[in-house]
């Protein structure tokens, strides 16, 4: 029987999970290539014969995916699996557009066949959008799950952007394990936070190695989701976080309105700075789509350390990249703290910006008077270093999750704003917790 030729399109994540739970080692297909898009400097590489399987002894081209029309005529493609995250309804049929133009069938593999089972119990932390405060509401379950006296362990989403070889089961215990995996800024800031608590993490490319191994040493896994990606493992407990500053997305965005629909609990994140109009416009969509579920009010609590420093000053604000670049977020941690505490202006970086971080503006125009914390290898966080330190402002807040300032050497004073989940209604997460487990 011909095999049926497949393009996976990605962004270095999803993509490579699906390959490994529904193409490798099946006979019936031949993975051609591989498409990247979203995350700089991975594309012109290869996903590695190591982690290929037998079929592949030459590992599998990844290309920009700029190039997909010409893939599909040139190799004479059959099907096209759609395998990232963080996009429109619309984006996604674009993209289905243009791949049934050139002649291949437009595929999205459903959510149970790419979903593993674990032998110890798994809570999910989803959203529907990037950008919803899923960290925090991870770092709140762990919380949860250790008060109730048992041993949890986090998984996160991959984000494998060095040697995938390498990186095909990571664990991290220790601010000594950042380094050791080489990790990038967008990695840290998933890893750190999660150090700091004390709390295990595992990550990588294999989800099935990773499981395996997690499960040696958790009571309780938890899924910490990557965009509004669906987790890659069955959870016992589904639960999507909404953004009611986003009113509309829960239900435009793939797959984040998937993550609705299958969620047992939803949280309704960051109320406190949020419309009361925009709250009811959220609840609403829950009850149409998924009426069952538990809804959860709550906050994204903002602390800052020596807020009187803030007063009156010039602000750089520095946010976490991936929530106001592809999350399409206006402001983050940052800037709610520069306006709090009563900053005399936030200071426009794009006068400033060099080289890569220069090209990010270019490609996401309408990010202005904040700095997404950009730093996918060492020389663009020494253009982001660069940026910052040529930025004219008196004061530096950083928004994002990690200790930027332990990373790039920073001329000016330095911020911190860090943020935790705090519920505003009861029955909280402890007690829906207990009753769904």
């Amino acid at each position: 029987m011909k095999k049926r030729k497949t393009i996976i399109m990605g962004a270095a994540g999803r993509d490579f999970h699906n390959f490994n739970v529904s193409f490798k080692d099946n006979e019936d297909y031949e993975v051609v290539a591989f498409t990247a898009t979203q995350i700089p400097n991975i594309d012109d590489r290869k996903y590695p014969s190591e982690l290929a399987g037998r079929l592949y002894p030459d590992g599998i081209p990844i290309y920009d995916e700029k190039e997909l029309t010409k893939l599909i005529k040139d190799h004479r493609i059959d099907e096209v699996v759609f395998s990232y995250s963080d996009v429109s309804h619309e984006y996604v049929m674009h993209k289905a557009s243009e791949v049934q133009a050139a002649g291949a069938n437009f595929i999205i593999l459903g959510a149970g066949q790419t979903m593993l089972k674990s032998k110890v119990p798994v809570i999910a932390v989803c959203a529907v959008r990037t950008g919803c405060g899923k960290s925090a509401a991870t770092r709140r379950m762990c919380q949860i799950v250790k008060e109730a006296g048992k041993k949890v362990v986090v998984i996160r989403h991959p984000m494998p952007y060095g040697e995938l070889v390498r990186q095909k089961v990571q664990r991290f215990e220790t601010y000594e394990d950042l380094t050791l995996h080489d990790c990038t800024i967008e990695e840290m800031e998933e890893y750190e936070p999660h150090i700091e608590q004390g709390t295990i993490v595992y990550a990588g490319v294999d989800y099935e190695a990773i499981l395996r191994k997690a499960e040696d040493e958790a009571d309780i896994i938890i899924w910490d989701g990557g965009n509004n990606d669906l987790p890659f493992y069955k959870p016992d407990v589904h639960i999507t976080l909404v953004d009611p500053h986003r009113p509309g997305h829960e239900v435009t965005f793939y797959p984040g309105e998937t993550n609705l629909i299958l969620a047992d609990i939803v949280i309704i994140s960051k109320e406190e700075f949020a419309d009361a109009e925009n709250i009811i416009k959220v609840k609403d969509s829950i009850k149409k789509t998924n009426p069952g579920a538990s809804v959860i009010d709550a906050s994204l609590h903002i602390t800052v350390e020596n807020p009187e420093r803030i007063k009156g000053r010039r602000v750089l604000a520095v946010e976490d990249g991936p929530t106001v670049t592809h999350g399409g977020m206006t402001y983050g941690a940052a800037v709610m703290a520069a306006r709090e505490y009563g900053a005399s202006i936030l200071v426009d970086p794009r006068l400033f910006a060099v080289r890569s971080i220069k090209e990010t503006f270019n490609k996401y125009p309408d990010i202005n008077n904040l700095l997404p914390a950009m730093g996918y290898d060492r020389k663009q966080i020494l253009e982001l270093e660069e940026t910052i330190n040529q930025t004219d402002c008196d004061i530096v807040i950083t928004g994002t999750p990690i200790d930027l300032g332990k990373i790039i050497r920073i001329n000016k004073p330095i911020v911190r704003a860090k943020y935790e989940l705090q519920e505003l209604s009861k029955p909280g997460l402890s007690d829906i917790i207990q009753t769904l487990l």
